[in-house]
Formats: C-alpha cells, sequence, structure tokens
C-alpha cells in the first residue's frame, strides 16, 4: 500500500513510487529522490519537522511539506 513519506516511522526502509508535485520532482532527483530508490528514515525533529532520511548512502533533510509529495511503499525486513 502507497504512503506518504511523511507518514513513515522512524528505522522504516521505504521504496519511492512517485511524486504528487511536478515542481519538487527536480529538485528531489537531483537529490538522488528517483522512483525506486530505497529510503531509510532516520530521524525526526521534536515537532515533526524537518525529517532527516538516509538516501544514496547520504543523509538529507526534508521539510514535512516535501515529505508529503513522495509517494513511498514500505519494505518488510528481511532479518
Amino acid at each position: 500500500m502507497d504512503r506518504r513519506l511523511s507518514e513513515i516511522k522512524v528505522g522504516k526502509s521505504v521504496v519511492i513510487k512517485s511524486f504528487e508535485k511536478d515542481d519538487i520532482f527536480l529538485k528531489l532527483m537531483e537529490m538522488g529522490c528517483v522512483p525506486g530508490e530505497i529510503v531509510i528514515v532516520d530521524q525526526i525533529a521534536p515537532l515533526g519537522d524537518p525529517i532527516s532520511i538516509l538516501v544514496s548512502g547520504y543523509h538529507l533533510s526534508l521539510r514535512i511539506n516535501e515529505a508529503e509529495n513522495i509517494w513511498v511503499e514500505e519494505i518488510p525486513h528481511h532479518q
């Protein structure tokens, strides 16, 4: 089931499925956020904004309004 990145809890792994707004798509693509890329939610600020994700081997901070425009699918843990 697809969910918004802003709804994902810390420590969860997800795959980027699509973007809701085209104006943010290019900015996020340049930072390694492309459909099919695996993202791990690393930290969420105490007030919920911004969030820190691990993508393409580096940490990226996103505003919550940016994360709301990224549709993802959660990956079940294989341990």
